[in-house]
């Protein structure tokens, strides 16, 4: 068997071809049946919107683009001549490289984001409920996900916020340290505000307010936060209770003047308030920056600091791609030795059957003989073909140690000793 990969992704393909080749939830196990009567051996999907990525441990003699019969299979419009030009195809170590990059998030649009790793796992649990999980695969698979666990811990790739929506998240745990039962009025009913929102509550905000100029919008938007709804032409007094202030509404004008923020301060005895104004053009007059105990970002702030942590991202991803190819080679030495291990039993095997059909032959010839010569002849001719099987075992056990890369993936030496003494498949 011998390892593949093949796949497209957002860096290969454009987002409408990417929504054509991905596969349902449901979709996936029958994909997993049509891939095991192509030639897979062994089975897994990775589908996201990011990516589609075929592995398998497949049959001598099957191509890999054999991967793709799922996916061309039963698709109007789709060929394999439209595929082609935004493929990678891997086998081998490169196809374990590329799974322990995409494991690591290495690979993703955002360096560093964790939600590939959940992604990679269910379809790992997927293909095994199937049973197309098999030794090479769960070793491998098994393998990346400590490899990303390990980057994780080692290195600092996950811990700095590369979105807008995280930006504002670490600015406001700069500003309030924890924010547990902190309160969170959202003006206006915006996607940003939304995303935001949503990384505030996970990080311990856990009270939400929301007002808009049309009434059921803040409804429908409130409902997904379990929050309350504030009249839009009153919210202003309430901002005194409010810790966070996310603005993202269309006006045209300035909803949120620095008198109105002066006020807010003084009923809050002049405890911060963190404001982000995500809004285009801007809801929050910048004057507000002036107002002691008050901290306003908009869209611009957030976007540096996004993009200097995304820099930082990148330079530790340098230290993270060390770490893929040490464990590559680790994870290589071990398929390999494992590889091995049956053929080293064979060769061995093979040398007993001999010594025991010639000592059965020649044996009679030798007329009686004591104990101790018999035990010397066991010893004699056990000496030999242990001579003989050292050569070839010591070289295949070099050859195991050395880089996957630089050998055919059977094992070009492996092959050739099964071929040269007729072991097995040969």
């Amino acid at each position: 068997m011998r390892l593949a990969l093949a796949g497209i992704n957002h860096r290969t393909a454009p987002v409408e071809l990417r929504e054509k080749l991905a596969f349902r939830l449901d979709e996936i196990p029958a994909a997993l049946m049509h891939l095991r009567k192509s030639g897979a051996k062994e089975a897994l999907i990775l589908s996201t919107c990011n990516r589609v990525e075929i592995t398998a441990a497949l049959e001598e003699g099957v191509s890999t683009e054999a991967l793709l019969d799922p996916v061309v299979s039963g698709r109007s419009g789709i060929t394999l001549d439209l595929i082609r030009p935004h493929l990678y195809l891997f086998e081998a170590d490169a196809a374990i490289r590329h799974l322990f990059r995409v494991a690591a998030s290495l690979d993703s649009m955002i360096v560093g984001e964790p939600q590939i790793l959940g992604q990679l796992k269910q379809a790992y649990a997927q293909a095994r409920e199937q049973g197309t999980i098999g030794n090479c695969l769960d070793a491998v698979l098994t393998r990346a996900f400590s490899v990303a666990k390990r980057i994780r811990t080692e290195t600092e790739i996950g811990q700095s916020a590369v979105s807008v929506s995280y930006a504002a998240v670490e600015l406001a745990r700069e500003i309030f340290g924890s924010l547990h039962k902190k309160k969170v009025l959202i003006v206006g009913a915006g996607k940003m505000s939304e995303g935001a929102a949503r990384h505030l509550i996970r990080a311990g905000a856990d009270e939400i307010f929301v007002t808009n100029r049309t009434p059921e919008r803040a409804r429908d938007l409130s409902e997904l936060f379990q929050g309350k709804v504030l009249p839009y032409e009153s919210f202003a007094a309430h901002l005194g209770e409010m810790d966070i202030v996310i603005t993202s509404s269309g006006a045209t004008g300035y909803v949120i003047q620095p008198d109105m923020i002066r006020r807010a301060i003084e009923a809050r005895k002049n405890q911060p308030m963190f404001l982000i104004d995500i809004a285009v053009p801007r809801n929050v007059n910048p004057g507000v920056n002036r107002i002691e105990h008050a901290f306003l970002y908009d869209m611009d702030d957030l976007q540096r600091l996004a993009e200097r942590n995304m820099r930082t991202r990148r330079e530790v991803a340098e230290q993270a791609e060390s770490i893929v190819a040490e464990e590559v080679a680790r994870l290589e030495s071990r398929l390999r030795a494992r590889e091995l291990a049956p053929t080293i039993v064979s060769l061995q095997e093979q040398f007993e059957a001999i010594r025991q059909e010639v000592m059965g032959r020649y044996r009679p010839k030798l007329g009686t003989l004591t104990p101790e010569q018999e035990q010397a002849l066991e010893q004699l001719t056990r000496a030999i073909i242990n001579k003989v099987a050292r050569g070839p075992i010591s070289e295949m056990r070099r050859d195991a140690e050395t880089d996957l890369s630089a050998v055919k993936t059977e094992g070009e030496l492996i092959t050739a000793v099964r071929r040269i003494f007729r072991l097995g498949n040969g």
